[in-house]
């Protein structure tokens, strides 16, 4: 099971969602952002777009991935799902914040 500590965090104008992904755990960190995302704009995961629509999710689930040796532990990837800004952190830190367009 994927490990949430969900904290909300208000910077300015943006409230910002976090969850922390066990790598070493057998959910799909695919499962853990789209959780994320409806959990932060309080939407059931159903009723969300599928993920492959924004970002290849496999290609993702590999970056992220324990390798030979080790886990990785730099980089971040952030795209948009649902209009969300999703940054996945090498350090499992999974952050959705409302997309805003200024």
């Amino acid at each position: 099971m994927t490990e949430t500590t969900p904290s909300h965090t208000i910077a300015g104008d943006t409230d910002t969602y976090t969850v922390q992904f066990d790598r070493l755990d057998e959910t799909p960190l695919s499962v853990t952002i789209a959780q994320a995302v409806a959990t932060a704009t309080e939407t059931s995961v159903t009723a969300l777009e599928p993920l492959h629509y924004a970002i290849d999710a496999d290609a993702l689930e590999r970056l992220f991935e324990p390798r030979a040796n080790g886990l990785r532990s730099e980089g971040t990837v952030t795209f948009e799902y649902n209009d969300c800004l999703v940054t996945v952190a090498a350090n499992g830190e999974v952050t959705v914040a409302p997309h805003t367009t200024e």
